[in-house]
């Protein structure tokens, strides 16, 4: 038993002696501290790249033509004198052309360089003379026809795109129509502002003479003779494109005949005609024409001779009645009214006059040359 229990307390102690013999581990090196990884940086998107602007555009003109235009027209051909007159005041930069000589009493007033420009003739009219090779050699980029609506003109400029290559568009501008002509070019040749600016002085012009002409009594009404070219027998009759002016103002064209001519000069009359009508108010645009009423006798017992009413319509740079009825009239309008019922039609004519001659064609008019031009 002694022996046993002596035995246990050796293996005890043997173990204890071992145990604390045992080499200690050595300390655990510290971790190495975590070093952060930079954020990795996204690359930045790649902006879609912008699509090429379009070289051309589709076009839908008045006579419901589908016409591919260049997108940005530097250089245009007008078709004739209409499209000069308008395209003179609303884009004269990009003319290349003109279809009637600039005469020496426009250069004034127009654009520095349009007498210069080479004369191409015109697609319409009893002078219609579109020199095509002229035309051609301009450079012009498209074709622009402006003014009235005529039954042929859809095919009249289909023909003319085939025969020169180039673009052709018609675009209406009436008077009834002008005021959407300019929005329109506006659109086509990227001068909106422009457009805006022509289109509301227009609108302002047809409202005020509806409001001023609806005050007029039919027992008010004047009638006006409106003679246009070098004989004063030559008319513009009721109807009359050319003639327009006067019932847009309120007055009755005293000159009623069956058949109606639209182009300038209008229908000769003979004097037996010229005293049933007997106009209150005679208008002429040639100074000739003043002159034979002024001088022949056959003249002198009609109404408006001797009451001292007759009056020169104002031609610079263009006819302010007609003759090329067109934007022209805008003028007329404004001016007659305040001839005919200057008590309706209550404004400073001169101020007027320079203000429309700077929108038009950016001209600064003097009240001495307005005064002038009004008589």
């Amino acid at each position: 038993m002694k022996k046993t229990l002596a035995l246990l307390l050796a293996l005890v102690m043997l173990f204890s002696l071992a145990a604390c013999g045992a080499a200690e581990p050595a300390p655990a090196e510290p971790a190495p501290a975590a070093t952060e990884e930079p954020a990795a940086t996204e690359a930045p998107a790649e902006e879609p790249a912008e699509e090429p602007a379009a070289e051309t555009v589709m076009f839908t003109d008045s006579c419901g033509r589908e016409v591919e235009l260049p997108a940005n027209i530097t250089k245009i051909a007008p078709s004739g004198t209409v499209a000069t007159m308008i395209l003179a005041a609303f884009a004269p930069e990009e003319l290349v052309c003109v279809g009637t000589k600039v005469s020496e009493n426009q250069v004034p007033y127009l654009y520095d360089g349009i007498a210069d420009l080479p004369v191409t003739g015109q697609l319409y009219g009893g002078k219609a003379t579109l020199n095509l090779e002229e035309l051609l050699a301009t450079g012009a980029e498209v074709i622009i026809d402006l003014g009235d609506f005529k039954k042929s003109v859809a095919d009249d400029l289909t023909a003319l795109q085939e025969q020169t290559g180039l673009p052709c568009v018609f675009i209406e501008a009436d008077l009834a129509h002008l005021a959407d002509a300019f929005r329109t070019l506006g659109t086509i040749l990227g001068k909106e502002e422009r457009g805006e600016e022509l289109a509301k002085l227009v609108e302002e012009t047809m409202t005020m003479a509806a409001e001023n002409s609806a005050k007029i009594t039919e027992d008010q009404q004047l009638s006006v003779l409106y003679s246009s070219g070098s004989d004063p027998l030559g008319t513009n009759a009721e109807g009359s494109s050319q003639a327009q002016a006067l019932g847009i103002v309120g007055a009755k064209n005293a000159v009623v005949l069956e058949d109606v001519s639209n182009k300038g000069g209008g229908n000769m009359i003979n004097m037996e005609q010229l005293y049933n009508f007997d106009p209150d108010v005679v208008l002429v645009t040639d100074a000739a024409a003043l002159e034979i009423i002024k001088t022949e006798a056959a003249w002198q017992e009609l109404r408006a001779v001797k009451d001292g009413r007759v009056y020169t319509v104002p031609c610079d740079p263009y006819c302010w009645l007609s003759a090329p009825p067109s934007m022209n009239m805008i003028l007329g309008v404004w001016w007659l009214g305040n001839l005919l019922y200057p008590e309706v039609y209550d404004y400073d004519m001169t101020a007027k006059t320079q203000e429309i001659y700077k929108v038009f064609w950016n001209y600064d008019l003097t009240a001495e040359e307005a005064a002038a031009m009004l008589g």
